[in-house]
C-alpha cells in the first residue's frame, strides 16, 4: 500500500513545494552567476555543472512515514531538510572545498549544517559534501527563509551514488551483503582515481605554465 497525503494536506504541500522551488531557483541564479564568473574571469573553474531537484510528494510522504510523524505539509517543512536540493559536480575533489568556502561567504545566506562525507565517507562508501542552507525568498509582501540542501561531489562520486541508489531501489533498501562489499571496494577505487586524475591535471598545468619541470611519479596501476 502506497503512503499518501490526504487530499487537503496534498493541496497544502503543493503550495509549500512552490515556495521551495522559489528558494531553489534563487540559489541556482546565484550559482549560475558564480559559474559564469569562473568561466570568463577566473583561471580555474571548480564547477562542471549544476542541477536542481524538488523532492516528489511520494518521497516526502515515505520519509515522514519512516520518521513516524503525521503526513502533513507542516511536518514536511519541520522535519525534512532536503525537500529542495541542488547538486554541484566538480572536476576534482579539491574543488569541493573551494566551493564550500564560497557558499559560506554568500551574502544573505545562513548555513544550518555541513557534513563532510568526502574526507569521512559513510560505511557504504558514499562520498559527497552536504551543506544545508537557508535562502531568503520575498513573496506576497514578506520574506521567508527557505531551506535548500546542496551536495558537492565529483563526477565519479556521482556515478557511484547513482549506481548505489539503483541497487537500493532494486532491493527495497536491503542490498545483499556481497553487493554492499563490492560497492565499498568501488568507492575506494573511485576515490583513488579522483586523486590520480587531479595529479595528472597538476602535471599538465605545470608543463603548460612553466615549461620543463620535474614531474611527480604516477604508479603503473591501481592497487587492489
Amino acid at each position: 500500500m502506497k503512503i499518501r497525503f490526504s487530499e487537503e494536506e496534498f493541496a497544502r504541500l503543493k503550495n509549500l513545494l512552490r515556495i521551495y522551488a522559489w528558494g531553489q531557483q534563487t540559489l541556482l541564479t546565484k550559482l549560475n552567476i558564480m559559474h559564469e564568473d569562473f568561466r570568463h574571469f577566473q583561471d580555474n573553474n571548480p564547477i562542471e555543472h549544476i542541477k536542481g531537484r524538488i523532492k516528489a510528494p511520494e518521497s516526502i510522504a515515505q520519509k515522514l512515514h519512516n520518521k513516524g510523524v503525521a503526513l502533513t505539509a507542516e511536518n514536511a517543512k519541520k522535519h525534512l531538510k532536503d525537500i529542495a536540493g541542488v547538486r554541484i559536480i566538480c572536476p576534482f575533489a579539491k574543488d569541493i572545498y573551494q566551493l564550500a568556502e564560497l557558499l559560506r561567504s554568500m551574502p544573505d545566506v545562513n548555513i544550518l549544517a555541513e557534513k563532510d562525507y568526502v574526507s569521512a565517507p559513510k560505511p557504504s562508501g558514499y562520498r559527497s559534501y552536504h551543506i544545508v542552507m537557508e535562502i531568503p525568498v520575498f513573496y506576497s509582501g514578506k520574506a521567508e527563509n527557505v531551506v535548500v540542501e546542496v551536495q558537492l561531489r565529483t563526477e565519479a562520486m556521482n556515478f557511484w551514488s547513482t549506481l548505489e541508489h539503483k541497487a537500493r531501489y532494486k532491493y527495497h533498501n536491503h542490498i545483499p551483503q556481497h553487493l554492499c562489499d563490492e560497492l565499498v571496494i568501488c568507492a575506494s577505487k573511485i576515490a583513488e582515481l579522483d586523486e590520480r586524475m587531479f595529479l595528472i591535471h597538476e602535471i599538465i598545468s605545470l608543463i603548460n605554465g612553466e615549461g620543463e619541470v620535474p614531474l611527480p611519479r604516477i604508479s603503473a596501476h591501481i592497487s587492489h
